[in-house]
């Protein structure tokens, strides 16, 4: 291979951008912006994780997570409260108006999944699905 457009890492490239695209079409809908139903996914898991938690979950600075968090408080999305046992840790927790995105959020993933993988077999998609988990895990071990 001799062409940087050949290698899987510019293929993945450009799938990831193609994908946070068609997610922000439809997150947008529902007055959330690409990178918040991340924030919204964990809280869903469990709710009431330190900002500290949420960067690590996410694999992104505090300071990105804060900013996130700043404009997700504005929307009304989640309420960041001083944890009662250290007050220097920040813990963040769901909304009525977030937890009724679940399901809409949940709708809208599922909906991009089945046109990303229209016309793999099942056989075809869970070779894929290990296949990135390797790719991953690759990289995370750098």
């Amino acid at each position: 291979m001799s062409e940087i457009h050949e290698s899987v890492g510019y293929l993945l490239a450009q799938l990831c951008k193609s994908h946070r695209y068609q997610a922000d079409v439809g997150l947008n809908a529902m007055g959330l912006h690409v990178g918040q139903e991340m924030i919204l996914a964990r809280l869903w898991e469990e709710d009431g994780l330190s900002q500290s938690q949420l960067a690590g979950a996410l694999c992104v600075e505090p300071p990105t997570v804060t900013k996130m968090l700043t404009r997700m408080e504005r929307g009304g999305l989640v309420e960041r409260r001083v944890d009662a046992a250290d007050a220097r840790v920040s813990r963040v927790y769901l909304t009525d108006t977030s937890r009724n995105l679940h399901t809409h959020v949940n709708a809208a993933w599922g909906s991009l999944e089945t046109n990303m993988l229209r016309g793999f077999d099942p056989d075809e998609q869970l070779v894929l699905r290990n296949l990135l988990q390797r790719l991953l895990a690759n990289l995370a071990a750098e």
